[in-house]
């Protein structure tokens, strides 16, 4: 569903797995930094509000969203994270520079998640211009970061569920 009709920061806070024990890593890129500052804003808040300590989360900040997937494979390379969300803000400008950025920075993370096994959550705002980004960094339609939040709780909680020993019968 487009982000035009559904507000990022909505979802079922009743239906989210404990953090207990759980640890984050956050890498926010510095172009843009209004916009992913923001972000940053909303997913240490919503990590916070779902029982996350401020000691379980790690930030470093890279210079632009091209850089997200080696900060994250520079947290990820600590092996002490549950999962590690990806902050960033691409605006499409006159070239085609975000197309290249978008899809090697999607690329990059699924490719180090993959290759990890540690969750890497694409937190990245690729709009049209700066007020469709404002929108989506505490705007009318949310946060993305609240959403990028909620995503690394739900997949550190099933990478930890599926790390537990199977109940099996007889042997």
């Amino acid at each position: 569903m487009a982000s035009a009709n559904k507000n990022l920061s909505v979802y079922d806070e009743n239906n989210m797995p404990s953090t207990e024990g759980m640890s984050f890593g956050i890498v926010v890129s510095d172009w843009n930094a209004e916009i992913t500052h923001a972000l940053h804003k909303g997913c240490l808040a919503t990590l916070l509000k779902h029982g996350v300590s401020e000691e379980d989360v790690r930030t470093v900040q890279v210079p632009g969203s091209f850089e997200l997937p080696v900060g994250a494979k520079i947290l990820a390379g600590a092996k002490r994270f549950d999962a590690i969300i990806c902050l960033g803000c691409v605006i499409k400008g006159e070239t085609q520079h975000d197309e290249y950025i978008n899809h090697a920075v999607a690329t990059g993370l699924t490719n180090l998640s993959i290759a990890s096994g540690i969750p890497c959550i694409f937190g990245v705002v690729t709009t049209n211009d700066q007020q469709q980004a404002l929108d989506r960094a505490g705007g009318k339609h949310g946060n993305k970061g609240v959403e990028a939040a909620f995503t690394a709780i739900r997949m550190a909680a099933l990478r930890k569920e599926v790390a537990k020993p199977a109940n099996k019968i007889g042997y």
